[in-house]
C-alpha cells in the first residue's frame, strides 16, 4: 500500500495535469482542422476548390498523424538516455515550431503540410512520454485516474477547438485571420507544457534504472510528500523490480521483442489502440461538421452541433475520470462501452436509411434522434475506450522494454489515427451513412477482443500487472513476496514462506 498524504496527492494530480497538457494539444488539433478546411478563407488562401477538396482535406487532417507516428519512435531513445522531463520539453519546442509554420500565410499547401508534419513529430513524441511519465510517478491507487487525465485533457482540447472555430466562423468574415487565430492559439499550451516540466521532478523509475538512487529517493519523497518507511519500502520495491529484470536478461537485444511474453504484450498494446480508433469517435472528432451534415443535412447548424458535441465529450470524460475511473473495473467499462456504442451506430444507420434528412435546412425528428444517439455514443466512449487505453498500455510493459513497448503501442495509435483520419473523408463520400454501420460492426469485434484478451488491472501495482500479463505461470518474487494470479484474473501477493511451505507439502 502506497503511503499517501494530502500534499502528495496534490503533487501527483499536478504532475498529471501538467504532463497531460500534451493531451490538450492532441485534442485541440483533432477538433481544429475539421472546421478550418470548410472555411472559404482557408480555401481561398491556399488556392483549392471543391474538385480537390476530398484529397486536400484528407492530407491536411491526416498528414500530421504521419509525423506523429515517426515522432513517437524518434523520441524514445531520447527519453531513455536523457529522461522523461527533457524529452517532453523537446517535444514542446518541436510542436511550437510546427504551429508557427502553419500560422504563417505562405499561400502554399506544401509549406502548410510541412508545418503539420513538424507539429506531428512533437505531438507524437509527447504522447509516448507523457503516459510513461505519469504511470511511473503515480500512486497505484490513483494511477488509472491520472492516466485518464490524458483523455480528459484531450476532450477539453477538442471542446476548446470546436468553440474557437464556431466563434471565428460567426464573428469574422472570410479573411486570413479567420483560420490563423485558431491555429496560432496552439502555441500557448505548447509553451505551457515545456515550462510546466520545470515544476515537477524526474521519473522515479527512470532515475532508479540509471542507478541514480539518491535522486530517485528525492524525487519519490517529493511526489509522495513523505519520507516514511513505507515510502522507502516503495522505492526498494521499485529497485528490486528493476534489478530482477536486469538479472533475468542482461544485455538487451531487439530479438527479445519476438519472445513470447514480450511479443504478446506488444500485440496487446497495438490492438488496444486499434480498437480505440475503430469505434468511430476519432473520426467524429476530426470530421464533426461533415458527420452532422450526413445526419441533418447541410446548414449553419452543423458547427453548433459539433461544438455541443465537444461539450458533451468533456462532461462525460470529466465525470468518468473524477468519479468512476478507480471505482469500476476497466475491463467491464470497456465491454459495456463497446456494446452500447455498437447499438447506437447500428440504430443511426437504420434511422438515416429509413428517414433520410430532407436538406434545405429542415431538421426532422429522425435527425434529432440520430444527433441524440451520437451524443449518447460519445458519452459511452468517454466512459470506456476514450480514457482507458492510455493507462492500460502504459502499465502492461516491464521496465526492461517499457520505452520501446509504450512507443510501439502509442505509435500504433498514431498509425491507426492516420489511417482513419486520412480515409474517413473518402469513406463518407463513398459509403454515406453506411459509415455508421461500419463502426457499429467494428465495435462488436472490439468487445470480443476485450472479453478474451484483456485483464482487470484496477488497483494493482505495476509489478502485479506484470505478473498478471506474464506468459505461462504468472508469478514472481517481489521483496519476499510472490505475486500470483488467481482464477478470477486478479493478482494477489502471499508470503514466500507460506508458498514454500505449501509447495513442500
Amino acid at each position: 500500500m502506497t503511503r499517501r498524504t494530502s500534499l502528495g496527492d496534490f503533487r501527483a494530480y499536478w504532475l498529471g495535469i501538467v504532463a497531460c497538457i500534451g493531451g490538450f494539444l492532441f485534442g485541440y488539433d483533432s477538433g481544429l482542422m475539421g472546421a478550418i478546411i470548410t472555411f472559404k478563407s482557408f480555401q481561398s488562401d491556399f488556392h483549392y476548390g471543391t474538385g480537390s477538396a476530398t484529397k486536400t482535406n484528407s492530407l491536411v487532417v491526416g498528414i500530421q498523424q504521419a509525423g506523429a507516428f515517426v515522432g513517437c519512435w524518434a523520441i524514445w531513445p531520447v527519453a531513455a538516455r536523457w529522461g522523461r522531463r527533457r524529452a517532453i520539453m523537446v517535444c514542446s519546442a518541436i510542436f511550437t515550431l510546427g504551429a508557427v509554420l502553419q500560422t504563417i500565410n505562405t499561400h502554399s499547401l506544401a509549406a502548410f503540410y510541412v508545418g503539420r508534419v513538424v507539429a506531428g513529430l512533437g505531438l507524437g513524441g509527447s504522447s509516448v512520454i507523457i503516459s510513461m511519465f505519469s504511470s511511473e510517478n503515480a500512486p497505484k491507487e490513483i494511477r488509472g485516474r491520472l492516466g485518464s487525465f490524458y483523455q480528459l485533457m484531450y476532450t477539453f482540447g477538442i471542446f476548446t477547438a470546436y468553440w474557437v472555430d464556431y466563434a471565428v466562423a460567426n464573428r469574422l468574415g472570410a479573411v486570413t485571420k479567420q483560420w490563423q487565430i485558431p491555429i496560432a492559439l496552439q502555441i500557448v499550451p505548447a509553451v505551457l507544457l515545456g515550462v510546466g516540466m520545470l515544476t515537477v521532478t524526474e521519473s522515479v523509475r527512470w532515475l532508479a534504472q540509471k542507478g541514480r538512487d539518491d535522486e530517485a529517493w528525492e524525487s519519490l519523497k517529493w511526489i509522495r510528500a513523505d519520507d516514511s518507511e513505507e515510502t522507502r519500502a516503495e522505492l526498494q520495491q521499485i529497485q528490486a523490480s528493476i534489478a530482477e529484470d536486469r538479472a533475468a536478461r542482461s544485455g538487451f537485444k531487439y530479438s527479445e521483442l519476438l519472445e513470447r511474453d514480450s511479443f504478446t504484450r506488444l500485440c496487446i498494446g497495438v490492438t488496444v489502440f486499434l480498437c480505440q480508433q475503430s469505434v468511430g469517435a476519432t473520426a467524429l472528432a476530426y470530421y464533426g461538421p461533415q458527420f452532422f451534415k450526413l445526419l441533418v443535412g447541410p446548414g449553419s447548424s452543423n458547427l453548433l452541433l459539433t461544438a455541443i458535441f465537444g461539450a458533451i465529450k468533456i462532461f462525460a470524460c470529466g465525470v468518468f475520470v473524477l468519479f468512476f475511473s478507480e471505482r469500476i473495473g476497466r475491463k467491464s467499462a470497456l465491454i459495456g462501452g463497446g456494446i452500447f456504442m455498437s447499438t447506437c451506430m447500428i440504430i443511426i444507420t437504420i434511422l438515416t436509411k429509413t428517414v433520410p434528412p430532407p436538406g434545405n435546412g429542415v431538421v426532422t425528428g429522425s435527425g434529432i434522434g440520430t444527433v441524440f444517439l451520437i451524443y449518447a455514443n460519445i458519452m459511452a466512449y468517454n466512459f470506456s475506450w476514450g480514457p482507458l487505453p492510455w493507462p492500460i498500455v502504459s502499465e502492461i510493459f516491464p521496465a526492461r522494454i517499457k520505452e520501446i513497448g509504450v512507443a510501439t503501442g502509442v505509435g500504433s495509435q498514431w498509425l491507426w489515427n492516420f489511417m482513419y483520419s486520412f480515409s474517413v473523408s473518402y469513406m463518407m463520400a463513398d459509403m454515406n451513412t453506411y459509415i455508421f454501420l461500419f463502426f457499429g460492426i467494428a465495435d462488436i469485434f472490439v468487445v470480443l477482443f476485450t472479453v478474451f484478451v484483456l485483464k482487470e488491472t484496477r488497483g494493482l501495482s505495476l509489478e502485479e500487472v506484470q505478473a498478471l500479463y506474464a506468459s505461462g505461470p504468472a508469478k514472481e518474487y517481489n521483496g519476499g513476496k510472490r505475486t500470483s494470479v488467481g482464477s478470477d484474473g486478479r493478482a494477489s501477493s502471499i508470503d514466500k514462506a507460506q508458498v514454500e511451505h505449501a509447495e513442500n507439502v
